[in-house]
C-alpha cells in the first residue's frame, strides 16, 4: 500500500507519518509540504529511519507536481491547511484550503487513489449554544471555517467513485514530536507551566470541542482500508469550557495567576456531539481528559529550564 500525506510533517502530519511507518502492510509514505511553519522535526527528532517515507517540498497548487505523486498512490490523506484563525489570512485561507484542495481533487479524479482522507474542522459549523452533529446545518463564521466549507465541497465530488472520509475536528491538544503551541490548550498549558499565569479574553464560559493528538493519529491510522463508509465525521472527545480546561490545571498547580480581560464578554462557543462511529477505531488505552492533561504536563517537565 501506498500513501501520500499533504502536510505530512506538521503537528498532526508527523505522528501520522510515524504511525504509518510502524504498519507492514504500508510500503511507501510520500510527504508533501510546503514547510511554512519552518518545522523540520520530521526530518531530526521523529526517528523516522530513512527507508519507505520520502520527501517532496512542493505546493498544493503545483498540479504537475501533484499528478506525478498521485500517479502510484493507493490512500491520500489531506492534511495540508493553512488553520490559523485570523481573518486577516482570508486570501491564504481560500489559496490553500479551497483551491489547493480544489487541485488535489482534479489529480485525483485521473488517478487509481481507493480511498481519500480529508482532515477538514467545526469550524464549519460556526457558533451557538446548540450542540452540532455531522447533519447540522453548516454556517461557518469566520474565513478559516468558509474556506474548509468550500474543501470539502471539492471533496464530495470523489465520494460515489472514492471511499472517502471528510474529518472535521475539533481543537488538538498534546505532545508531539512537532510540536503546535498556538492550539487553545497546549498554549494555556505552557503559560501555566513556564510563566506561571494564564490570560483569559472574556468569562470563559465558552465552551469548545476538544481531542487529543494521540486519539487522533491513531484513528486517522486505523482508517486504513476503508473500514469506514465514505461520508461526513466529527473527531471530536470532549466539549469543555476555558474555565474548565482552567480548573483542571489549578488541581495539578494551585498557585496559578489568572488573568481575565473583558470579563464580561460572553464569547461564542460551540459544542459538537461525540460520534461513535468514527471514535470506535481507536485501539489505546482509555485515558480521562484529565489523564491526558497530565500526559502533556509531564513533558514538560522533563524540559524545564
Amino acid at each position: 500500500m501506498k500513501i501520500l500525506i499533504t502536510g505530512g510533517a506538521g503537528y498532526i502530519g508527523t505522528e501520522l507519518c510515524r504511525r504509518l511507518n510502524q504498519n507492514p502492510e504500508v510500503k511507501e509514505i510520500t510527504v508533501l509540504d510546503n514547510l511554512s511553519q519552518n518545522n523540520y522535526n520530521l526530518f531530526l527528532h521523529s526517528q523516522i529511519k530513512p527507508g519507505k517515507v520520502k520527501f517532496v517540498k512542493g505546493e498544493l497548487l503545483d498540479s504537475r507536481t501533484l499528478d506525478g505523486l498521485i500517479k502510484d498512490v493507493d490512500v491520500v490523506y489531506h492534511l495540508a491547511a493553512e488553520n490559523t484563525d485570523d481573518e486577516k489570512l482570508h486570501q491564504m485561507h481560500e489559496q490553500v484550503n479551497n483551491w489547493g484542495t480544489a487541485e488535489l481533487i482534479y489529480a485525483v479524479e485521473d488517478s487509481n487513489v481507493k480511498q481519500f482522507i480529508y482532515l477538514s474542522s467545526t469550524e464549519v459549523y460556526g457558533y451557538s449554544s446548540q450542540e452540532y452533529d455531522v447533519y447540522s446545518m453548516l454556517e461557518p463564521t469566520s474565513s478559516l471555517g468558509n474556506s474548509k466549507l468550500r474543501g470539502e465541497q471539492h471533496v464530495e465530488r470523489i465520494m460515489p467513485k472514492i471511499n472517502t472520509q471528510i474529518i472535521r475536528l475539533g481543537n488538538v491538544f498534546g505532545y508531539g514530536v512537532s510540536m503546535k503551541m498556538k492550539g487553545i490548550l497546549n498554549n494555556l498549558l505552557f503559560d501555566s507551566h513556564f510563566v506561571g499565569k494564564i490570560s483569559i479574553h472574556g468569562s470563559g464560559n465558552q465552551k469548545l470541542p476538544f481531542i487529543s493528538l494521540d486519539k487522533t493519529t491513531n484513528i486517522l491510522a486505523n482508517l486504513l482500508g476503508g473500514k469506514l463508509d465514505s461520508g461526513v465525521y466529527n473527531l471530536v472527545d470532549y466539549n469543555k469550557s476555558i474555565m474548565e480546561l482552567v480548573e483542571s490545571m489549578q488541581q495539578q498547580r494551585s498557585d496559578i495567576e489568572i488573568i481575565f480581560t473583558n470579563q464580561h464578554l460572553e464569547l461564542p462557543q460551540q459544542t459538537v456531539k461525540v460520534d461513535d462511529r468514527i471514535m470506535k477505531l481507536y485501539q489505546g488505552e482509555d485515558l480521562s481528559f484529565e489523564e491526558e492533561i497530565d500526559l502533556l504536563k509531564n513533558h514538560f517537565e522533563t524540559s524545564s529550564i
